[in-house]
C-alpha cells in the first residue's frame, strides 16, 4: 500500500469535523491527521475529544494560529486543510503553498478580488495545488443535470433561472454568526452563493463575463424588526429571558455540542455564536437578485433570500431544443447543531425535461446517501480516498474556486455602485 497522505487542519470550528471525522474513520488507511491549528485552544481541545471519544482516533498535536509556520516545519504535512473564518482563508492558503504544501480549502476560497489575486499569483509562483471543496457538484441530481446538458438533451443552453431559498432556521443562522459582518464572509453572495455560481459554471461549461446585482437587508436586523412592531430585543440568546420564546433564538446551553465548541470557548476570544438576528451590526444582505452574462452568451437570473418558509431551490435551463427543470427541497439545519449528514440532505427532488416538440418526462436519479444531497461522501473519497475516473471532472481547483467567488464579488461591487461589473477587470488569470 502507498504511504498515507499527511494533513494538518486550520480552523477547528463547525466545518472542521466534516474533514477530520472522515480521515479518522473511512479514510484512515490512506490519510493521516497530524495536528490542529486555531486561535482558540479550548476549541482544539474539544476537537481532540471528539477524535478520541466519537471517532476512536488518537488526539493530535495543537498549535495556536501564530505557530502556523512552526507547525508546518515540525509536522511536515503534504497538505493543509483550511476551515477557518473566510476572511483568513487566503492567509493560510498562501502561506501553506509558500512552505511547500498543497491545500484543501473550504468554500469560499476567499472573499474579495485582492485576496483572490494573491492566491492566483502564489499558485503560479509555487506550482502547488489548491482544491476547493464544492460538495454540491458531487450530488447525483446535480451530476445528472450536467450529464443531460452535456449530452445535448435541451440543445445549447441560452438562459438559466435559479432561485435558492434559505429558511428561517438555516438562513437565520448566518445572521447569528461571524458571517453577519461582510468583512468576514463577503456576504451571502460570496459565502453561500459560491456553491450556486460554481454549479452554473459546472453545468453549462462556461465562465462569467458580466454581472449586475441588487441586494438589501430587508428582514433581519434591528431596524427591520422595529418596523414590524417588535419591542423585545436582546444581544445574545443564551441566558436572556427576552429570547425565551423567540423562534429565531439559538440557546447554546441547550445543545451539548454547541456548548462545548462555542460557549465554553468564549473566554479565550469573545466569539459569541448565538447573537440576535434582529440586533445591530449586521451589514450583509438577506434579499438578493443577480444577472450574469457568460462567455458563451448564456444569461443567468439568480435569486437568494434567507428568511423563507422552506429550504431548497428551483432551477430552469432553457435551451435551443427544450427546457430542463429541477426542483429540490432540502433538510433544514443549524451548523454543528446536529447530525452533519443532515446538512443539505434531500427531502424531495424532481428533474423534468420538456423537449421542444415532444411530451415532457421525468428523469430518474439514484438516491444519494449523506449530506448535500449525497455529494459529501463522494467528495470525501475524491479528496482522502482513491479517486475514481470522473467523466464530469467534478474535482475543483483554484481556477474553479476563483470563478465561483468572482461572480459574488462582482455582484457585491455592483450593489455598491449600481453598475454592471466585468469579471476580467477584477483579476488576472494565468
Amino acid at each position: 500500500m502507498s504511504e498515507k497522505k499527511k494533513y494538518v487542519l486550520v480552523g477547528s470550528g463547525g466545518r472542521a469535523e466534516f474533514f477530520y471525522s472522515a480521515i479518522a474513520t473511512d479514510y484512515k488507511e490512506t490519510s493521516e491527521l497530524l495536528a490542529f491549528c486555531d486561535t482558540n485552544q479550548t476549541r482544539m481541545n474539544y476537537a481532540n475529544k471528539l477524535l478520541v471519544e466519537r471517532y476512536n482516533y488518537h488526539a493530535v498535536r495543537t498549535y495556536k494560529a501564530e505557530q502556523f509556520d512552526e507547525m508546518i516545519a515540525a509536522e511536515k504535512p503534504d497538505a493543509v486543510i483550511v476551515t477557518s473564518v473566510d476572511r483568513t482563508h487566503h492567509t493560510y492558503i498562501i502561506r501553506a503553498m509558500e512552505l511547500g504544501c498543497d491545500v484543501v480549502t473550504e468554500k469560499p476560497m476567499t472573499v474579495d478580488e485582492r485576496k483572490c489575486q494573491e492566491i492566483l499569483d502564489t499558485v503560479e509562483r509555487t506550482g502547488r495545488n489548491v482544491r476547493v471543496t464544492f460538495n454540491y457538484r458531487y450530488a447525483p441530481h446535480h451530476t445528472k443535470a450536467r450529464e443531460l446538458i452535456e449530452d445535448g438533451v435541451i440543445g445549447q443552453v441560452t438562459s438559466v433561472h435559479f432561485e435558492w431559498l434559505l429558511n428561517t432556521q438555516h438562513g437565520a443562522d448566518y445572521f447569528r454568526r461571524w458571517h453577519r459582518d461582510k468583512r468576514n464572509s463577503g456576504g451571502l453572495l460570496v459565502h453561500k452563493s459560491t456553491h450556486h455560481f460554481d454549479l452554473v459554471n459546472f453545468w453549462i461549461g462556461s465562465e462569467p463575463d458580466t454581472v449586475f446585482a441588487m441586494g438589501d437587508l430587508l428582514f433581519y436586523g434591528k431596524e427591520n424588526a422595529e418596523q414590524r412592531g417588535v419591542t423585545k430585543f436582546y444581544d445574545r440568546a443564551t441566558g436572556n429571558p427576552n429570547a425565551k420564546d423567540d423562534p429565531f433564538a439559538l440557546h447554546l446551553d441547550k445543545n451539548e455540542h454547541l456548548k462545548a465548541m462555542y460557549l465554553d470557548a468564549e473566554q479565550e476570544d469573545g466569539y459569541r455564536r448565538d447573537q440576535s438576528v434582529f440586533g445591530d451590526g449586521i451589514n450583509i444582505e438577506d434579499t438578493m437578485g443577480v444577472m450574469v452574462r457568460y462567455k458563451n452568451n448564456a444569461i443567468l437570473t439568480y435569486s437568494l433570500n434567507a428568511y423563507l418558509p422552506w429550504e431548497g431551490y428551483r432551477i430552469a435551463f432553457n435551451g435551443t431544443k427544450g427546457r430542463l427543470e429541477m426542483a429540490i427541497v432540502e433538510q433544514s439545519y443549524v451548523n454543528s447543531g446536529g447530525d452533519k449528514a443532515l446538512e443539505g440532505a434531500l427531502k424531495n427532488k424532481t428533474i423534468t425535461v420538456f423537449p421542444m416538440f415532444a411530451a415532457p418526462y421525468e428523469v430518474e436519479v439514484e438516491e444519494g446517501v449523506g449530506g448535500h444531497g449525497g455529494g459529501d461522501p463522494v467528495l470525501l473519497n475524491d479528496i482522502f480516498g482513491v479517486p475514481l475516473q470522473d467523466r464530469y471532472k467534478r474535482a475543483a481547483n483554484h481556477i474553479d474556486g476563483a470563478r465561483s467567488i468572482l461572480t459574488g464579488i462582482a455582484a457585491n461591487r455592483s450593489i455598491r455602485t449600481g453598475q454592471p461589473v466585468k469579471i476580467d477587470e477584477l483579476v488576472k488569470f494565468y
